[in-house]
């Protein structure tokens, strides 16, 4: 059993939890069991996927909380999402550590270089798949068959300008349940600011925190 704090991620799909053998409640007891009992998870996000979509925006949040508390992504099992592409690639590209319980030693160096090696076995079927399709495509385009249209993206200027306090608000967001949690069992906002930096926990200058700082972020949100 490991004893260590982490950001935890669960995936569960609307069409085939049922069939998986490792539902949302599984998942929690596999994390719990490898974080230990005295150490919780620090976050917890719950991805309901449908076959239907490609986006992972709850995989965004949680590895922007592991980046931002400076902790590791903590996943049940790596089998289904190791064939994932977007989900490797988004790791890799967060710079955040990854930490899967059914192979715990898939960790830090070693740990990315065998996620690189999974991203290119699973960059490559998408390939191979992406090859097929488009070969399907041409020759309904051959036999006449109108295809395609305008897909471009309009980009709001307005979201680059709001980035700084995007970022403010985000950091307040992951960290408020924490301290709102503390102060439910009548921690002081002092002791609240004790706890959050014994845990390990970063102000967004990478310092101790303090009473102020905590009821800055509380306000925030």
């Amino acid at each position: 059993m490991k004893q260590m704090r982490g950001v935890a991620y669960y995936r569960v799909s609307t069409d085939k939890q049922g069939r998986s053998g490792l539902g949302l409640d599984a998942q929690r007891e596999a994390v719990r069991r490898f974080l230990g009992d005295d150490y919780p998870p620090v976050r917890e996000f719950t991805e309901v996927e449908s076959g239907k979509l490609s986006s992972r925006p709850e995989l965004t949040k949680a590895l922007a909380a592991a980046k931002m508390l400076r902790l590791p992504l903590v996943v049940a099992k790596v089998d289904r999402l190791a064939r994932n592409v977007a989900f490797l690639e988004a790791i890799l590209a967060s710079g955040a550590d990854v930490v899967f319980c059914d192979i715990p030693q898939v960790q830090g160096a070693m740990g990315r270089f065998i996620l690189q090696q999974m991203a290119a076995v699973a960059q490559l079927e998408a390939g191979l798949i992406s090859e097929r399709t488009k070969a399907a495509l041409k020759a309904a385009k051959e036999r006449g068959k109108v295809l395609g249209g305008f897909r471009g993206v309009k980009v709001d200027p307005e979201l680059g300008r709001a980035a700084k306090a995007a970022k403010a608000s985000d950091f307040a967001l992951q960290v408020a349940p924490i301290a709102r949690e503390l102060q439910a069992d009548g921690a002081s906002l002092r002791a609240v600011a004790a706890e959050l930096t014994s845990r390990g926990i970063p102000t967004p200058r990478g310092g101790d925190w303090s009473a102020v700082q905590v009821k800055r972020v509380l306000e925030r949100v």
